[in-house]
């Protein structure tokens, strides 16, 4: 265990018996090193450690205090059930409901309301000044580099630089890759789309976890194929129960997010993302891992995904910088494994200019830079939701303290989601109701909601309107 993680656990321990009191002062950080012969960087990493996780409150020019621990919000209880198949229902309809999807033509309401895109409602991220102008240096330097290329059309599988400094980017994060074994791909979404149309057929049965990400429940509905939902547990999703499920011959493929999983906060550990190998091998049943919030890791270096530990060719394996950097750059890739031959055969391409100015933007340094900044800033604002929502959601009700991400899953007793939702809609807040996560009748008390943006003003007004309308119309 890290050093910061180790003294963070012996603040709790204190905090918890007693020998730190709410409102006692912490050490400086200063201090803090001093007395534990550790650095000023360790001292940091402790200390905002234990913001995140609600322990310490700071207090501009005055330091860290031992937080009100009666204002902790206890996280959900994942309740078991045996999985069904289920039809997956066309039937999302705020915001955008589907993120980073298209609109389509049957939600009339979804693309009426397309303008709603609120603060609370779609997981993403604003971009901060220093990224933005690494952003604009790299994409005039794409343009004087790739002049010669943009008059072609673009190589299917992926221009040769951007698959060079993605396989070296996640080489040097442990996840060793070579360029041959990417496809780009036009976000995360079209290449968990083409995976699927490479794996499946219309009929067939998909297993994803339990509550799943709306956008993958419609994505599933278009392709016209049907569900199972996995019951999530602390340690990720019942991998007994997915077992059970290819042992009867039930599944012809899996489609699971495994590190900060959406809407739900959860990561699989890494002997659950083994055996999801394993069993993917196993059964030798594709399993598509959507990895979008891999390096959003609040605190340290990222985890694993399931896919370094596949030995078959049998995990697919898709990320983007849609949450990372920005959704507007449609930029996504694929590790198909040794479905690489068909996924190429359905590739059309991406464009040259915008693949070459990421792969400008990854080998300056600036991802990494970016990536480093984003992590510390998504832990404030974990902190600062958390600590709202302990003091402002009803009794009883309990929040996810995700590690990772951009979302927070939210319980609330007594809570109708869907009048919750009607509500908002009418208000035009923008939200995500539980209902909208899951094929069955669970979830109808739940919410998610992004974290993101930078909690300011504008966000506290729409946090209040929110627990107004939870006040008001939510509860039953």
């Amino acid at each position: 265990m890290a050093r910061y993680r180790q003294l963070a656990e012996k603040c709790i321990e204190d905090i918890q018996s007693g020998r730190l009191n709410t409102g006692d002062r912490m050490l400086s950080l200063r201090q803090f090193a001093r007395q534990h012969g550790i650095s000023v960087s360790t001292a940091v990493s402790c200390y905002a450690e234990l913001e995140s996780q609600g322990w310490l409150v700071a207090r501009p020019q005055a330091g860290f205090f031992i937080a009100d621990q009666s204002h902790v919000v206890p996280t959900p209880r994942w309740q078991a059930f045996q999985s069904r198949v289920a039809t997956p229902q066309r039937r999302r309809t705020s915001g955008h409901g589907i993120e980073g999807n298209r609109p389509t033509a049957y939600h009339a309401d979804e693309c009426r309301l397309d303008r709603l895109w609120g603060p609370l409602g779609t997981a993403h991220l604003a971009l901060d000044k220093v990224t933005q102008q690494a952003l604009e240096r790299s994409l005039r330097r794409a343009m004087k580099r790739a002049s010669h290329s943009l008059t072609r059309y673009p190589a299917a599988q992926g221009d040769p630089a951007l698959l060079s400094a993605l396989a070296t980017h996640f080489t040097r994060t442990g996840f060793a890759l070579k360029d041959e074994e990417l496809v780009i791909t036009h976000g995360c979404m079209d290449a968990v789309k083409t995976a699927l149309e490479v794996c499946t057929r219309p009929g067939d049965t998909v297993a994803v976890s339990s509550p799943c990400y709306n956008g993958l429940l419609d994505l599933l509905s278009q392709l016209s194929l049907n569900v199972i939902e996995i019951p999530s547990c602390t340690e990720g999703i019942d991998l007994d129960q997915f077992e059970q499920h290819l042992d009867n011959g039930q599944l012809q493929a899996g489609l699971f997010c495994t590190t900060h999983m959406n809407p739900q906060g959860i990561t699989l550990t890494s002997a659950q993302k083994q055996r999801l190998a394993y069993l993917a091998n196993h059964y030798r049943v594709p399993v598509i891992e959507d990895d979008v919030y891999l390096e959003l890791t609040h605190r340290g270096a990222p985890p694993l995904p399931a896919a370094y530990h596949d030995t078959g060719g049998f995990l697919l394996w898709c990320g983007s910088v849609s949450k990372t950097l920005s959704p507007s750059y449609r930029l996504g890739w694929c590790r198909p494994g040794r479905f690489l031959a068909a996924y190429l055969e359905r590739a059309l391409g991406v464009p040259t200019l915008i693949q070459c100015a990421v792969a400008d933007f990854i080998d300056s340094g600036a991802y990494a830079s970016h990536l480093k900044r984003v992590r510390h800033q998504l832990s404030q604002h974990r902190a600062f939701y958390l600590n709202y929502l302990s003091q402002h959601l009803p009794a009883g009700s309990r929040v996810t303290q995700p590690q990772g991400g951009l979302v927070l899953w939210v319980e609330v007793p007594g809570l109708d989601a869907r009048v919750l939702g009607k509500a908002a809609e009418q208000a035009q807040l923008d939200i995500r109701i539980g209902p909208w996560f899951t094929e069955s009748s669970r979830y109808r008390n739940c919410l998610r909601l992004n974290i993101g943006l930078v909690p300011d003003e504008m966000i506290e007004k729409e946090l209040a309107r929110l627990m107004k309308l939870i006040e008001l119309h939510g509860s039953v």
